[in-house]
């Protein structure tokens, strides 16, 4: 009883902790929209975002052993963080709660989810030790937590709106982690720097690429007015 007690906090714990991405993610797509579609886009694209992960996890470790397959999640993954950037800029009006934009949010909470978890799963699953009842109860129990992190993020965005550029840079920086964590690339870029797969470098470099593809976006979009007015 006491080991699963034991096995069954620490699964809680890195829920909580290997999801704080997720948190963000959800604060990011959910931002715009009314107080109530908000709530509702939360708890639906949650709930799917948990049986994703529970399908996940019984497929993530074979999935993982395959080539090349963190190196597209982690260019979707990048492609999310632009995603979610791009309204910070947009006009109020046009960030209103619509039926695309709500749809859109719930969407972009079940594509990141499902690439952000494939570590995850893993992690809880090894802890669970085969017992997959064990790693949904603990997924079942600390969601709550996950939801509750996520609703706090938005309030902090709107009182601080520079926290979403820096949700979208950690978003951009989780891609890098996955991306160098691919066999066929770590083997490669540690050919032309020996080790840098074991440095925080790709990743910096994804949240750069982020941050000066946006800037040049908005550089071009602010030409693109300024000669059509």
């Amino acid at each position: 009883m006491l080991e699963f007690a034991t096995k069954l906090a620490s699964i809680i714990l890195f829920d909580i902790v290997l999801s704080g991405d997720n948190a963000v993610v959800i604060a990011l797509a959910t931002r715009g929209l009314e107080e109530s579609k908000r709530k509702n886009a939360i708890m639906i694209g949650t709930a799917g975002a948990i049986i994703l992960r529970v399908v996940l996890m019984l497929i993530a470790v074979q999935l993982l052993m395959l080539p090349y397959v963190k190196i597209i999640g982690s260019l979707l993954l990048l492609y999310i963080a632009y995603d979610l950037l791009k309204t910070d800029t947009d006009d109020e009006a046009n960030i209103k709660a619509s039926g695309g934009s709500y749809f859109s949010a719930i969407r972009t909470i079940l594509m990141a989810d499902l690439v952000m978890s494939l570590d995850n799963v893993i992690a809880i699953a090894g802890t669970a030790d085969g017992h997959f009842g064990l790693a949904v109860i603990g997924l079942a129990v600390s969601i709550p937590i996950i939801i509750f992190g996520s609703q706090v993020i938005i309030k902090l965005m709107d009182k601080f709106p520079a926290l979403i550029w820096v949700g979208a840079v950690m978003i951009a920086y989780t891609a890098g982690k996955m991306f160098v964590e691919d066999h066929a690339i770590a083997h490669f870029v540690d050919g032309l720097v020996p080790n840098i797969s074991h440095t925080p470098a790709v990743p910096v470099i994804f949240g750069a690429i982020l941050i000066l593809g946006k800037l040049l976006m908005n550089r071009v979009q602010a030409t693109n007015s300024t000669v059509k007015s």
